[in-house]
């Protein structure tokens, strides 16, 4: 074996390592209970993860198989834009809520799992959350209801 390419393999495979150790390993994320205001008044809560960083955005959802009823994952963004999202490696069935900087709900959507195919919001928002499938409908939840964003404001 080539001497040149028998020095630099064992870094290779070390790189190699490496790098499938940390996209494998996930890392716990702050929750915090949301309370949705439905047009009615009525009041519904969802425990929340909290995706902030870029990092944390990423990698959301994915991988995992079961995700509980009323729970689900809000992703901050720092400012306004149109948000985009997709199931990619995602094997739960989700449905997703587009939310302004006010906490209105602009946009519901559902995912399918494994899905590339982007999930774009129709105005620019700067939160979105994402729930097991059927959850917003089944909850009653619509487009206009409000989200208190108090609990993540700091984030």
């Amino acid at each position: 074996m080539n001497k040149k390419i028998s020095l630099t393999l064992p870094f290779i495979l070390l790189a190699i390592l490496f790098s499938a150790s940390c996209t494998s390993k996930r890392i716990p994320l702050p929750k915090t209970t949301l309370t949705i205001t439905k047009a009615d008044g009525t009041k519904i809560n969802v425990n929340a993860e909290i995706a902030s960083t870029p990092e944390q955005r990423n990698f959301g959802f994915m991988e995992r198989k079961k995700i509980p009823d009323g729970t689900g994952m809000i992703f901050i963004f720092d400012h306004d834009q149109i948000l985009s999202f997709w199931m990619k490696n995602t094997p739960h069935p989700l449905s997703i809520a587009y939310i302004d900087s006010n906490g209105k709900i602009r946009n519901l959507y559902d995912m399918k799992p494994f899905s590339l195919s982007p999930i774009e919001s129709t105005v620019s928002v700067r939160y979105a959350l994402e729930v097991p499938q059927g959850w917003f409908e089944k909850n009653g939840i619509h487009i206009d209801d409000k989200i208190d964003l108090t609990p993540v404001k700091n984030f």
